[in-house]
């Protein structure tokens, strides 16, 4: 069906286009191709910084996921965060979002990573219900932010 593998940078006009799609569901983003293209590079360019993974259908990227890396004191291990899970419309429902997921954690425990934290929109039920199926458990904690432009 799919091919999993890590993306490189002739992968980023069609991750930034898959982005476009996410931000474009979510309330707290706006898509801008030329700063996700620039912080899709910045990944696969520094391989220490995290790694995203694509799903590829006949040659075609129809799926992502990337993980971002840091350090857990509370664990004393690496620890990971999810981010810009997306699934090319066409093919949502079909087990390819099952497959990055399934190889983004398959990842992190071959690498030794303590823990994967994700953060989906609150009223976006068919995404929490997804990784709750992937073995995600709902966290009590509350994310806060500041924009530093």
């Amino acid at each position: 069906m799919a091919a999993i593998r890590t993306a490189v940078e002739n992968d980023v006009p069609r991750c930034a286009e898959l982005l476009r799609i996410l931000f474009s569901q979510e309330y707290e983003f706006t898509p801008d191709v030329e700063l996700q293209s620039r912080g899709l590079s910045m990944i696969i360019h520094n391989p220490e910084l995290g790694c995203i993974f694509v799903a590829e259908v006949d040659g075609v990227i129809q799926g992502m996921v990337m993980l971002l890396f840091t350090v857990s004191t509370f664990l004393g291990k690496k620890v990971a965060l999810l981010e810009d899970m997306v699934v090319a419309p066409a093919w949502r429902s079909k087990g390819l979002g099952a497959l990055l997921i399934n190889h983004a954690v398959d990842f992190a425990l071959r690498e030794g990573f303590g823990r994967i934290t994700l953060l989906t929109d609150s009223d976006n039920n068919p995404a929490q219900q997804f990784y709750r199926m992937q073995g995600f458990s709902q966290s009590q904690m509350v994310v806060f932010r500041k924009l530093l432009d």
